[in-house]
């Protein structure tokens, strides 16, 4: 192999790769007609094979992308399904199949992707497409940027799929951009002191965290064997509209909306484990509804995207040399600490949750954590680099994110998609949450230890009944 045709992998490329790590991400698109198994292997062959992640492989080592001959045929998996076997349960068989998907590792002797076409119908789609690619190939972001080149919107000028952008907001408030020097020098040093505060007191947190500080044993957290134990996905859909209206009478992001739904959602979710806890050891119902215990130590690792374009870009613009919203895996991740409490207000979450994103806003953790596993990487290798990412990760609770996807719905060769969700599995942790938007919906969803987490479909309840409650609450205030 000629030296040219091979490319170092990026940092968090080579930690996601690493034995110690071997993330892999889940790409489920429901669509609303049967799928053509000759469109996707055409559609492969003009479109993802030529994309440089997709036609390479990785070296012996780990280290470096190399050149290779992509047969689209053994990337694409249609497995012979009985209809009378799978009966009215289509989405039985379609989460029995990709939860059997997980425990499959991916052939490092090629690239690392495949897509399994599953012409099942279920509730909401008549056939499921599964695409499974490893997370040093790319992440979310990176990911929803291929697929909206290789689709269409489905209605409205069909040569051309919006890509919303955004741009990370500054620290000085506009109104004092209009004050005098003064007033904006005072609140430039405090920001800055603030900004170095937080920094140092993450960064203590984070090293307390790698070497001693795990989170209080609760129903959801998983042992030393999640990481290998098959997982299962479940998603639910909400309403995006309800969330900008609530991130706009709040004065919030939908980051912080998110966060405190999933707080609210988690808090509800134990007390009830807990309570049924109290009433099997006791014998009887308590009168008390609170059953958390005190001082629950609950956190949530959440990926961060550092690129300063943090929205969705064409996968050309990503792909341009020193793009600013560049393919691949530019992300780190923060702490995030969880109010697990129960509250008679509902906007009780909203209001801690924004507080918490706002300082964590104010803080270089993110960019701190990038620096130190790159310069891990550099100093000791990819081992010691996978275990400095790695133990941190153990030692909490559960992972959020959110992907901004498409605004319109999109079609796959004339195919419309009802919904896409991702996800991921390889994690140490036995609950994984993820958000992603599409067509004026939000989606979640949830990756789940099946031993560790038997009714996901609850916590999902309690994330739709917590929007409605947060809703609710507002219109009862007259804030809206």
């Amino acid at each position: 192999m000629r030296k040219e045709e091979e490319e170092p992998l990026s940092p968090m490329a080579r930690i996601f790769q690493s034995p110690e790590v071997d993330y892999c991400v889940v790409t489920i698109m429901g669509f609303k007609t049967k799928i053509c198994t000759d469109d996707i292997l055409d559609a492969l062959k003009h479109n993802v094979s030529k994309h440089p992640r997709f036609s390479t492989k990785l070296s012996d080592n780990g280290a470096k992308w190399m050149e290779t001959e992509v047969n689209v045929e053994d990337h694409v998996v249609v497995p012979y399904i009985d209809p009378e076997e799978i009966g009215e349960d289509g989405q039985g068989f379609v989460d029995d199949y990709i939860s059997r998907l997980t425990m499959i590792p991916l052939d490092r002797s090629r690239p690392l992707w495949d897509i399994h076409i599953l012409n099942v119908t279920t509730s909401d789609a008549e056939a499921v497409g599964v695409i499974r690619s490893h997370h040093s190939l790319g992440d979310g972001m990176s990911l929803i940027s291929l697929m909206l080149a290789c689709t269409h919107k489905t209605l409205i000028d069909p040569q051309n799929t919006d890509t919303p952008s955004f741009k990370r907001r500054g620290m000085m408030l506009h109104g004092l951009r209009k004050q005098g020097w003064f007033l904006r020098l005072r609140f430039t040093v405090c920001s800055i002191a603030t900004l170095l505060w937080n920094t140092l007191v993450d960064m203590l947190l984070l090293l307390a965290t790698v070497l001693f500080l795990k989170d209080t044993k609760t129903p959801l957290r998983g042992g030393a064997d999640v990481g290998s134990n098959p997982k299962r996905f479940y998603r639910r859909t909400i309403s995006l509209d309800d969330i900008k209206l609530i991130k706009n009478t709040m004065n919030m992001t939908i980051n912080d909306v998110l966060v405190g739904v999933t707080q609210a959602a988690l808090s509800s979710y134990l007390n009830r484990l807990y309570g049924k806890k109290k009433e099997e050891e006791d014998g009887a119902l308590t009168s008390y509804p609170n059953h958390l215990p005190d001082r629950l130590r609950f956190r949530a690792g959440c990926a961060v995207n550092l690129r300063s374009d943090i929205g969705l870009k064409p996968l050309a613009d990503m792909m341009a040399k020193d793009s600013k919203c560049r393919w691949g895996n530019y992300v780190s991740f923060i702490i995030l600490p969880f109010h697990i409490s129960l509250q008679t207000d509902p906007l009780v979450y909203l209001k801690l949750s924004k507080a918490t994103m706002a300082r964590k806003k104010h803080s270089y953790e993110d960019v701190l954590v990038y620096f130190f596993i790159k310069l891990a990487l550099m100093l000791f290798g990819t081992k010691a680099a996978a275990a400095l990412f790695n133990q941190p990760v153990k030692n909490v609770t559960t992972c959020i994110s959110n992907v901004i996807g498409p605004m319109d719905e999109i079609s796959f060769r004339g195919n419309p998609i009802a919904y896409i969700t991702l996800s991921s599995y390889g994690h140490s942790q036995a609950l994984l949450v993820h958000y992603i938007s599409y067509a004026g919906k939000m989606i979640i969803s949830l990756a789940v230890d099946p031993t560790i987490i038997p009714d996901p479909h609850k916590i999902c309840d309690d994330m739709e009944e917590s929007l409605k409650s947060m809703k609710a609450a507002l219109s009862e205030k007259g804030l809206f």
